[in-house]
This record gives C-alpha cells, sequence and structure tokens, in this order.
C-alpha cells in the first residue's frame, strides 16, 4: 500500500484531530456577497459572514470549488504520494462531486472520488472511519466500500433557521415561504440519500424538537448507536439544551458532541439552524 493523501471540502469540519493532519487537504467552496468572492474558512469565517449578512444588498450565493482548483491541487500531491482519496459533500447539495470526477480524469495520480451523501461532521466521521481501514491493512477499493456502506447508515434531520434565507437561496420557492411563514411552520428537513426532503411540517420549534429527538429515541432502541453529533448554524445556544435532552433517554456509552454546519450551509440555512445526525450501526 502506498502512501495516500485524502481531500475534503470546506463543508467538512474537521475536530483537532485532524486539523493539522498531514495527509488531509481541504478545497475550500466559493461563497459570493456582494459581487465580492470569499473563500469559505480561508477569507471568511462563519461569524463573518453571518455579521456581514445583516447588512447584505444581495444575495449571498455559494459555488463549488473549480475543475481547475481540483486538478491544481491533485497534481501538487503527485510527488509526496501514491494515491489520493477524494471525499466529499453529497452531489444532490452541490456540484462538488461532480468537479472532483472530471478532475480526476486529467491527472496521473490516481483519485477515488467518494460522494459522502452528507454534509459537517458526519462526513469528517466517514474519512475517519476510511483512514482507520487503511491503517488496519485496507485497500483503497476496501475503504470506498464501506463508507459508501456507512454513508447508507446516517440519519440526519435539522430544523431550518431560517425560512425566508432558504427561500432567497433559492431552495425554497415562492408558495412555499409564504404559506410556511403565514402558518408559521417549522418543517423537519431530513437528509435522506443525500438530498433534502421534508419529513415533517409542525406548527412549532418545540414540537419540531421533540420530533426530531424521537426519531433518535427510537433508532437508540432498535439499532446501536454509539455516537450523536448535534448540528447548529452559528448559534450554539441551543446545544446544551438538546444535549440534556438526549442525555434523558440516552445510555451513558452514548457520546454527544456539537458541530457547527459552516458558511457553505449557513447561506442556505441561517445562523439559528439546528439538528441532529448519528450513525446506525
Amino acid at each position: 500500500m502506498g502512501k495516500i493523501a485524502w481531500v475534503t471540502d470546506s463543508t467538512g469540519f474537521l475536530d483537532e484531530e485532524l486539523l493539522n493532519h498531514e495527509d488531509i487537504y481541504v478545497i475550500p467552496m466559493t461563497v459570493f456577497f456582494d459581487e465580492e468572492e470569499y473563500l469559505d474558512g480561508v477569507t471568511i469565517t462563519p461569524a463573518q459572514f453571518f455579521e456581514r449578512l445583516k447588512t447584505a444588498k444581495t444575495i449571498p450565493k455559494t459555488s463549488q470549488p473549480s475543475i481547475g482548483s481540483f486538478v491544481e491541487l491533485y497534481n501538487s500531491l503527485e510527488e509526496k504520494y501514491d494515491e489520493i482519496i477524494s471525499l466529499h459533500i453529497s452531489e444532490k447539495l452541490s456540484g462538488t462531486v461532480s468537479s472532483a470526477r472530471q478532475a480526476a480524469e486529467l491527472v496521473d495520480i490516481p483519485v477515488t472520488v467518494i460522494d459522502s451523501k452528507i454534509l459537517t461532521y458526519p462526513m469528517t466521521k466517514l474519512m475517519k472511519e476510511g483512514m482507520k481501514l487503511i491503517q488496519d491493512g485496507g485497500a483503497v477499493a476496501d475503504v470506498e466500500k464501506h463508507i459508501v456502506d456507512l454513508a447508507e447508515r446516517f440519519e440526519t434531520y435539522v430544523i431550518i433557521g431560517s425560512l425566508e434565507q432558504l427561500h432567497r437561496s433559492g431552495r425554497m420557492n415562492t408558495a412555499q415561504y409564504f404559506l410556511g411563514s403565514m402558518l408559521q411552520i417549522k418543517p423537519v428537513i431530513q437528509i435522506n440519500d443525500g438530498a433534502l426532503s421534508v419529513k415533517e411540517k409542525v406548527r412549532s420549534e418545540n414540537k419540531a424538537t421533540s420530533k426530531i429527538l424521537g426519531y433518535l429515541k427510537d433508532a437508540i432502541a432498535k439499532n446501536h448507536v454509539e455516537e450523536v453529533y448535534i448540528l447548529y448554524g452559528l448559534d450554539d445556544s441551543k446545544t446544551k439544551e438538546w444535549e440534556q435532552l438526549i442525555r434523558e433517554f440516552a445510555p451513558d456509552h452514548i457520546t454527544i458532541n456539537a458541530y457547527p454546519l459552516g458558511v457553505a450551509i449557513g447561506v442556505h440555512a441561517g445562523e439559528n439552524t439546528i439538528g441532529v445526525s448519528w450513525m446506525n450501526k
């Protein structure tokens, strides 16, 4: 087994274990703000993004990394590595996987591109599982199969922080937005097979929270759940409350941690977005 480089994108969240890992490379999403261009996590942070959003004249937009930026990164890794595993945000949420696959055809170093079918920390969790398999002597083909299998086991539910922002970003049509606003509906959004879908429509955030935690409680009772990830936009004030609510029914062996969704997701969902994700083993 040769030396392997891991490439991911800025929609993932690298914890302390991976943040300065010598074999991990992050390619940033692009954020367009009032005709200015920023690189997610490089030239703009989530706090800076949401602060600018308050006075923005135009709707912020995001763009996946270009094919050229992938080619440049892959080529730069050729001297140091034998292969690349490139793991990215769900291709049903972004064109990043497509850019990576096209770039992989243009370079000499072997590149395996994997659609995580997820985003933020759960995507990073998949990378950790793949790295562990490599350390245990697995081949790249084994890693791809393993990650694809694990990706199918995630359940992820989110309460969107701002229906207006979801509408402005083009992810919700005008009729849905006005109906939701007038009726004060809080949709529970599910990531299912890599795509966003409405799981429930309820009339308050408390009811939406109860629904989501009910799904988690059922999963813990039926499946082997080891870790729970609370996901939030910018405001992390509710994460402690959610952790306490989960602790009321979750066994002590289950770890619970909170992770930010980041700028690229915040463009569409809003700073008050909160949700939960876990893997059914």
